[in-house]
């Protein structure tokens, strides 16, 4: 790695330098300059440009393609996206369709939002079921949405959620209280 910018870093391969995008999550993992570095990169070819986007794993580097398939979202927005929000974080508003966290990104409003929830939610489905905290955020997208209005993180309010007692026939008050109590006790 040469040099490091705000999005980017100039990475040299066999003394030719590339400019490569990068989201803030791999940035900061690139270390110093002068270190060697391994992405993974998706080359984008427009009319008037071709940009490199480096990501630090293959499934950063799919979720960022996801995004472009997005009607209204560009490289730049993706790039955005992944730098603002976490991958998991990504993954739980979009299985969870809570829109509020996705508009914290900058250019995404609710129309955007809405569409990537309604456009990916079958395709990032599988990552969000993969994910240690998924039964109880699948079960529980009510509680999940009253705690991330009370202003705790999706991630957060999934990870309560997933310890909810599953066996009881609980009112979504009672449901929010005991979420409540685990935030208590930690």
């Amino acid at each position: 790695m040469e040099s490091v910018g705000s999005d980017w870093a100039i990475i040299d391969v066999h003394g030719i330098g590339f400019q490569v995008f990068i989201p803030a999550s791999t940035l900061s993992s690139l270390g110093t300059r002068g270190k060697e570095v391994y992405l993974n990169t998706h080359l984008h070819i427009r009319e008037d440009n071709v940009t490199l986007y480096g990501f630090a794993t293959a499934a950063d580097k799919e979720l960022f393609q996801l995004l472009m398939s997005v009607s209204g979202i560009g490289p730049k927005l993706a790039l955005s996206i992944l730098s603002s929000i976490s991958t998991e974080q990504l993954s739980l508003s979009i299985g969870t369709q809570n829109a509020d966290l996705l508009t914290i990104v900058p250019g995404i409003g609710n129309k955007i939002a809405n569409r990537m929830i309604l456009e990916l939610k079958d395709k990032i489905g599988s990552v969000l079921l993969a994910g240690p905290i998924s039964k109880g955020a699948q079960d529980n997208t009510d509680v999940i949405s009253a705690l991330t209005a009370l202003g705790y993180s999706v991630v957060e309010a999934a990870r309560a959620a997933a310890n909810l007692p599953s066996n009881k026939k609980l009112s979504l008050e009672d449901k929010v209280k005991f979420a409540l109590q685990n935030f208590q006790q930690k």
